[in-house]
């Protein structure tokens, strides 16, 4: 087996060829040619965290993968991610084990990445303001694969600390181009906004409809099985478009709150839901059809982006022998 760690799998991802490979990832999705069943979690109540698998085929990348992921949100704060995982490759062939590398920075890149796809297919071609909701390693992510794909000029970094998000915009500013500020509130970060990305783990909303510039497309990333980023105006007014509608509308932990309560409250019903983004690149659906249309991504993250970026990592790594091998055997 190759073995790959995560500052070797962070050198090894090439952003701009991840969100390609997404594209076709999420294109094979909606076409019924991966296969990505809904994702199941042990639950660990008493750290409000869980452990998770979600195994995968996506036979047009030729990875047979699953990935280990777990959530323990009080990590918030210390040394440990919230996020943490591991990602085993088969032999799709054979099934035999081929490698095991990390699945953090693996996580983190591909939830960024399939937004910033997101916003290739529904933002405005003019957006230039991007509010970014939270200050961990997917308000990282997000801020730089979002800038890949428009013209983004100004970046408003809001959290719950205010320390974190004045040091995650310092952090980013020394990276990126353009005005990058910490901002006092969610409600700020978001006037004006032309893409606002939800990364937290919030409980209560943090995009509300009265917050919103008209023509905004919002990704949302944030998971709590208790909670949820976005509310029932925003939901009902937005064109909808998320990874897989079986997994978005399935139950918890597969599943995204942020829609599951609207319509449990009959606010709106499952064909809200306009599109898979694969329908978007096959354009089997349209996308945006007015330059002041709210559009909504909302994720819960499927284990057919996983695989698109593992199979870059194992190319890429096999290509300039990097790696150790281990044998288990």
């Amino acid at each position: 087996m190759l073995l790959l760690g995560r500052s070797q799998v962070e050198a090894l991802l090439d952003m701009d060829a991840l969100i390609d490979a997404l594209a076709s990832a999420m294109a094979d999705l909606a076409a019924g040619r991966a296969s990505v069943p809904d994702r199941v979690a042990a639950l660990v109540p008493e750290r409000d965290g869980f452990l998770a698998a979600m195994p995968g085929f996506l036979p047009s990348a030729g990875v047979l993968m699953t990935k280990l992921v777990s959530l323990f949100p009080h990590n918030d704060g210390t040394r440990l991610p919230t996020h943490q995982a591991l990602i085993v490759a088969f032999d799709p062939d054979t099934g035999e084990p081929v490698a095991l590398l990390d699945g953090t920075a693996i996580t983190a890149a591909r939830t960024g990445a399939c937004s910033a796809l997101s916003a290739r297919l529904l933002a405005r071609e003019d957006a230039t303001v991007l509010a970014v909701l939270g200050t961990g390693a997917q308000a990282r992510s997000h801020a730089r694969a979002l800038c890949r794909v428009r013209p983004i000029r100004q970046i408003r970094v809001a959290g719950r600390d205010p320390a974190k998000a004045a040091a995650l915009a310092e952090e980013l500013a020394a990276v990126l181009e353009g005005d990058v500020r910490a901002v006092s509130s969610y409600a700020e970060a978001l006037d004006g906004a032309d893409i606002a990305a939800a990364t937290t783990h919030a409980v209560e909303p943090v995009i509300r409809r009265s917050w919103l510039t008209p023509g905004v497309h919002i990704t949302s990333v944030g998971y709590n099985p208790v909670g949820r980023e976005i509310d029932d105006a925003t939901v009902t007014d937005a064109l909808v478009c998320v990874e897989s509608r079986q997994a978005v509308l399935a139950p918890l932990p597969a599943g995204s709150n942020d829609l599951l309560m609207p319509i449990r409250d009959g606010l709106i019903t499952a064909d809200h839901v306009h599109a898979e983004l694969g329908e978007l690149i096959a354009g089997s659906r349209p996308g945006r059809t007015a330059p002041d249309q709210i559009t909504l991504y909302k994720s819960v993250g499927v284990a057919a982006q996983d695989a698109a970026a593992t199979a870059l990592v194992l190319a890429s790594a096999r290509e300039q022998s990097i790696g150790e091998e281990i044998t288990l055997r």
